[in-house]
């Protein structure tokens, strides 16, 4: 069975894409190869696509001859606003097109899925959710950081760091005490606001912390330093967004795992 017979016996049973309906969608982490099945199929079948900063190239590639439209959002770069992104989706829908909104990651996973699910559903837009594998776990299983472990990890919190010292800022502190590992989503800008939080919550300046970017893509980085030393390696080693924050002793898994791997 060729990969299009397998997807498209796969979505079979799935409802149709039909003009005028909204499908939010997750790309996943970067790589084609980790876009599920059905959203491989709407990709195929939409006449538009409203894509993010995330997706890459090699994603969009599969949507063959449907419209391209950006409504990326980069930290400290023009970006467009979810009024106006909102707003296309509803008159692209309105058009009679079928719109494939899609993301980077899980659509509900820190990329605002539900705001939009909300306005389209007010619009009386039809619309429907596509998950994605989120980008933080898939990233983190390549890189060979298991995410829990037993003896290590109970349970795993997904930050936001772009508001770090700000009054929209998480109580970094309290997470501190918690003691289980931290994933950041968008800290790099502030990673060393976030260290230093952190520290004073308790966690130890020697805490395994890792810094992943443009996780599963030909760009990928990685660099392990402690929590003390991060923010100076980020610098030194010039990581750019997007990258992912790391902090705990699952870190220090990757080096028992890597002596193991046979790939």
């Amino acid at each position: 069975m060729s990969l299009t017979d397998m997807i498209a016996s796969a979505c079979a049973a799935t409802p149709d894409f039909e003009p005028g309906h909204v499908w939010l969608a997750g790309a996943g982490p970067g790589h084609p190869r980790y876009l599920t099945l059905e959203v491989a199929d709407a990709l195929a079948k939409c006449d538009c696509v409203v894509y993010d900063a995330l997706v890459s190239a090699e994603v969009l590639a599969l949507a063959g001859t449907a419209e391209l439209h950006f409504a990326g959002k980069r930290g400290g770069k023009p970006s467009a606003t979810q009024e106006s992104i909102t707003a296309m989706l509803i008159e692209l829908a309105r058009a009679g097109r079928r719109v494939l909104r899609l993301k980077g990651g899980d659509p509900f996973v820190f990329g605002r899925g539900g705001e939009e699910a909300e306005a389209l559903a007010k619009a009386g837009i039809p619309f429907r959710i596509l998950p994605g594998l989120t980008s933080s776990l898939a990233a983190l299983a390549s890189a060979h950081i298991p995410v829990t472990m037993r003896g290590i990890s109970r349970s795993i919190t997904l930050a936001t760091g772009h508001a770090a010292g700000t009054p929209d800022d998480l109580d970094w502190r309290a997470l501190a005490r918690v003691g289980e590992p931290i994933i950041v989503y968008m800290g790099l800008k502030m990673i060393g606001e976030i260290s230093r939080l952190l520290i004073e919550g308790g966690l130890s300046p020697e805490t395994p912390t890792a810094v992943l970017m443009s996780a599963t893509t030909p760009d990928e980085r990685l660099l392990v330093a402690t929590l003390a030393t991060v923010e100076a390696e980020v610098r030194r080693q010039d990581f750019a967004a997007p990258a992912l924050i790391v902090i705990g002793d699952i870190v220090s898994m990757r080096d028992v795992l890597n002596s193991g791997d046979g790939s």
